[in-house]
Formats: C-alpha cells, sequence, structure tokens
C-alpha cells in the first residue's frame, strides 16, 4: 500500500529535501556542470518563496515523510484580463516515484492555489522532446498553438 500523498506549501525547513529535486530538475534541462545556474540563482529562487513582496511560489509533494515533487508558479498581470495569469514556472518528480500521479497532483495543487486567488488563467511550457509530460499536460490543459521566442543577450 502506498502512503498518502500531501501537496502543500513549501518550508524553509525544506530545502534540504527540495534541493536534490531543484537540482534534478535542472539537470533534466541541462542546466548541470558548466551550464549549470549560478548558486545566486538557486538562492534568490529560494528566497523568494518566502518573500510576502514576491509573486513566486513553491509547492512540494510529499509522501511517507520524503518530499518526491515540487512545482513553482508565480502570479502577472497581462493585457487580456482584469486578473492575473498564473505561469507554471517549473514542475518535477522524484524519477523512482514517476507514473504515480504526483505530476498531477502538483499541477492540481497549483490550480487550486491560482483559484484561491481568483485566476483563472494557468499556463505552462515544456520542451518539445518531453512527450511524457505532455501526454500528462494533454489530459488536464489545452494546447495553446503558440510558439515561445528567446532572445537572451
Amino acid at each position: 500500500m502506498t502512503a498518502p500523498l500531501t501537496i502543500r506549501p513549501v518550508r524553509r525547513e525544506d530545502y534540504p529535501a527540495w534541493r536534490p529535486l531543484w537540482d534534478g530538475y535542472n539537470a533534466f534541462y541541462e542546466r548541470s556542470g558548466p551550464t549549470a545556474l549560478p548558486e545566486e540563482v538557486t538562492a534568490r529562487t529560494w528566497a523568494r518563496f518566502f518573500d510576502a513582496y514576491e509573486p513566486v511560489h513553491a509547492l512540494v509533494a510529499e509522501q511517507d515523510g520524503r518530499l518526491v515533487g515540487l512545482t513553482h508558479y508565480l502570479f502577472h498581470r497581462t493585457t487580456t484580463r482584469i486578473e492575473p495569469n498564473c505561469y507554471l514556472n517549473d514542475l518535477f518528480t522524484d524519477p523512482a516515484v514517476r507514473g504515480a500521479g504526483i505530476g498531477r497532483a502538483l499541477i492540481d495543487g497549483v490550480f487550486a492555489a491560482a483559484g484561491a486567488a481568483g485566476v483563472k488563467g494557468i499556463y505552462w511550457l515544456t520542451h518539445e522532446t518531453n512527450a511524457t509530460a505532455m501526454r500528462l499536460y494533454d489530459q488536464v490543459a489545452t494546447r495553446s498553438g503558440f510558439v515561445r521566442y528567446v532572445k537572451t543577450e
């Protein structure tokens, strides 16, 4: 029998368990080794979760006393509606427990947090090669058809 899964806001004392998930997420998107995020970015990201001024939030999935997933999301203004939008920025589950509904539970947690804040528009991006994630995303949302462009410098 599998222990119950809890989706909850991250707490300061979660850092030692959150960090390996964060590192795993970044490694998945090839932001490790020489292309790793600077430590300052990780430190600032973590601090933002606990700064009431920041629109950035974090949820974690906890099972059997262990963190097995994370999601980070933020609220922002848009020109197409009065209330803010919600951008689901990061989603990652421990590879050892993938396929057990943790990703979906984390997404549902973001949906619930957005709903509690009066936010109806929720969106996210994934890499076109992330077929496993897209199978889940196709079940819970609609592909928008938009193409992302990036300029880094």
